[in-house]
């Protein structure tokens, strides 16, 4: 337990005092988030904000975890590195993506394939570490084994794994979208992992995740990584976490669903994230098929900006979006747990 209170307290420390740091030096540089054309007006103000802040959230993640293995005698697992993996992975391809947006002064960074290409290559290295280093059984299931398992080959686990990373990592850079809304969205969905992981390392029987403990201290050093940023992040922000930061959570979210065999749960745990997608995929769709728009604007947050909702507004109803689904995935795991009845008396 004092591990994951390590964890949490080394990663917020260091991601705040790290990036009013890292602030100065991107000004010094010359450093800023160029705004996309096609945004809400309002936004123009936001040009020249530094960018990249995920560096920061980043590197406080590895700090917080490591500095919970010290003289603790919590252990490092197989599945804890394969997340950490995806976080550092998914970071470098963000801050490609960021680097040759302000190194060119324009608001497209890598080509899609060029992105994509990096997902999928972290992503299938993860997935693959997942099924022959740390023997993820080539199935997706509920809140655990026995409940609701379907069974696939592996090959079809394997690509399954691979899109739940790469859609989760995608799903929080489509938040990333006003300040504060994907990093304190993030912190909810962290902070419910680090309290299913703990529980599963209790009742290591139930669930045969033995790698719960080391995942909370993940779950924990991500929570207090976010909070830390959220600090010079929240509205009016100081800094823009850019896709260092949004791709490098997002892969992180869907690993440790991956590893905690949460693969059904997920949905649940991240539901503001997949709603936020889903208005991108219905408004492409209905535009594509129909000439028509669903919403003012897509991703869902610009909509309700150009409906006259101000942007703390947003954010803040967002916010408690995001901690209702949160607290309903909570309840139905602990539902689950409940419904053992006496195998766990």
């Amino acid at each position: 337990m004092i591990a994951i209170f390590v964890a949490g307290g080394f990663a917020l420390l260091c991601a705040a005092l790290a990036t009013p740091l890292l602030i100065k030096t991107l000004r010094l540089r010359g450093i800023g988030q160029q705004i996309r054309e096609d945004g809400p007006q309002r936004h123009v103000a936001k040009a020249g904000t530094p960018t990249m802040g995920g560096v920061a959230i980043v590197g406080a993640i590895v700090v917080g975890y490591f500095a919970a293995h010290l003289r603790l005698g919590a252990p490092i697992t197989s599945e804890g590195i394969l997340v950490l993996i995806s976080i550092v992975g998914f970071g470098l391809v963000g801050f490609l993506d960021d680097w040759i947006k302000v190194r060119h002064h324009r608001s497209l960074g890598l080509t899609k394939s060029g992105k994509l290409g990096g997902q999928i290559l972290v992503a299938l290295i993860v997935a693959l570490g997942s099924r022959y280093w740390a023997h993820l059984p080539a199935s997706i299931t509920f809140v655990r084994s026995g409940a609701l398992d379907i069974h696939f080959p592996t090959a079809v686990w394997v690509i399954f794994a691979v899109l739940v990373i790469i859609g989760a990592s995608n799903a929080v850079n489509l938040s990333d979208g006003l300040d504060g809304l994907a990093a304190g969205s993030s912190i909810f969905a962290f902070s419910i992992m680090g309290i299913i992981g703990y529980w599963q390392f209790r009742h290591f029987s139930v669930y045969g995740v033995g790698s719960g403990l080391d995942l909370a201290i993940m779950s924990v050093a991500m929570t207090g990584a976010c909070a830390g940023f959220l600090w010079w992040n929240a509205p009016p922000a100081r800094i823009f976490m850019g896709d260092t930061g949004s791709l490098a959570l997002g892969a992180g979210l869907g690993a440790l669903g991956l590893e905690m065999h949460l693969d059904l749960l997920l949905p649940i745990i991240a539901g503001l994230f997949v709603i936020i997608t889903l208005s991108v995929v219905i408004q492409v769709a209905s535009f594509r098929l129909f000439h028509r728009r669903v919403f003012r604007m897509a991703p869902l947050h610009h909509h309700f900006e150009l409906l006259g909702w101000p942007e703390t507004t947003v954010i803040i109803r967002f916010w408690i979006l995001a901690g209702l689904f949160t607290a309903v995935a909570l309840g139905l795991f602990y539902a689950d747990f409940l419904s053992l009845g006496q195998v766990v008396k």
